[in-house]
């Protein structure tokens, strides 16, 4: 089954978030080994994305609450791990020679 956002196909992860957000995810949260050059631009690049369209934020909140609505069988499958068993250490009677 293939999945289409706005007329443009979704394969993975990243493409459903991309295409919800309408901006690739990298200028959110940057990539690995960026100039700090790079990452003043990135965020100046971010700013002025949210300038141009102020609801962005709360379309951003309500796409990340469907998706943990979405799959929080999976996000919060905890599940307990066995306690280890505490040594108790003999107290020496008796005094040192």
């Amino acid at each position: 089954m293939r999945s289409y956002i706005n007329g443009r196909q979704a394969v993975t992860s990243n493409d459903f978030i991309e295409l919800a957000l309408g901006t690739p995810v990298e200028l959110w949260l940057g990539v690995e080994g960026e100039s700090e050059v790079e990452r003043a631009a990135r965020l100046d690049a971010a700013r002025d994305i949210l300038a141009d369209d102020p609801g962005m934020p709360d379309d951003v909140i309500r796409v990340a609450a469907a998706a943990i609505e979405d799959h929080a069988a999976e996000l919060f499958d905890v599940v307990s791990l066995a306690r280890p068993v505490a040594r108790r250490r003999s107290a020496r009677k008796g005094v040192a020679a």
